[in-house]
């Protein structure tokens, strides 16, 4: 079957709920990351403590706080990655298993679809999926990048290179939260994509609900107004 042949067995709606997933999944992503006018997002004013935690990294003796905190999050991000990956598995397995596809396509919906159109809507989902384990795995290596950084700070603050590593280490912890985000909106949309099992109606409500729930969580919730009380939320650094 030609790639002409397969995209008519998709009907407009089909399409339609498709791109809006795509796009509500890049839309969102992007005003996370660099907001709405002045409203910085969560992730945004997080991107100040992470800078704040550097810079009284400098005095604090011994360290062993800070590396406690490191550690939490590479074991967060390494979680992720496994959770992502048994996933994938799943999704691989039940491609390779059409007539458990069948099976299951026939319990959700009346319609008799060929077999390449289940396969073609969990292979979205792998897709999602996919993307989640890269920028999981990406974020656990760069909190070790930042690890390595911090242990390369100077003790004493008045040295040359303390304040220089001590950025270093803070934009290096920075990327890390922001591919670690990236990953989570993608389980999100991955978990949203699932929906287009029932039919692409159902895709489009998923769709529009996880991008509702985004912005509440990012620009709307009680820990935006908690990180927001001293006034970050008017900064104009961005993640």
């Amino acid at each position: 079957m030609t790639l002409t042949e397969t995209l008519t067995l998709f009907a407009p709606e089909d399409f339609i709920a498709l791109g809006l997933l795509v796009a509500g999944w890049w839309l969102i992503g992007w005003f996370i990351e660099n907001g709405f006018g002045q409203r910085q997002s969560v992730s945004m004013l997080m991107v100040q403590y992470r800078e704040e935690w550097m810079t009284h990294m400098i005095t604090r003796e011994p360290r062993v706080f800070d590396a406690q905190i490191l550690g939490s999050l590479r074991q967060g991000t390494a979680f992720f990655a496994s959770a992502t990956m048994i996933a994938i598995g799943g999704c691989l397995a039940l491609l390779g298993n059409t007539d458990r596809l069948v099976n299951i396509a026939e319990d959700l919906t009346l319609e008799g679809d060929p077999i390449i159109v289940w396969e073609i809507k969990v292979l979205v989902i792998l897709g999602f999926l996919a993307n989640s384990f890269f920028k999981f795995v990406w974020a656990n290596r760069l909190f070790g990048y930042c690890g390595v950084v911090m242990g390369a700070v100077p003790n004493d603050p008045s040295h040359a290179n303390t304040r220089i590593r001590t950025d270093q280490a803070a934009e290096i912890s920075n990327f890390s939260a922001r591919s670690f985000n990236r990953g989570l909106r993608a389980i999100y949309f991955a978990l949203a994509a699932t929906a287009w099992l029932l039919g692409p109606w159902a895709l489009v409500l998923a769709a529009l609900v996880t991008c509702l729930m985004l912005i509440r969580r990012e620009f709307m919730s009680q820990s935006h107004c908690t990180l927001s009380r001293d006034g970050l939320s008017q900064s104009p650094t961005q993640t």
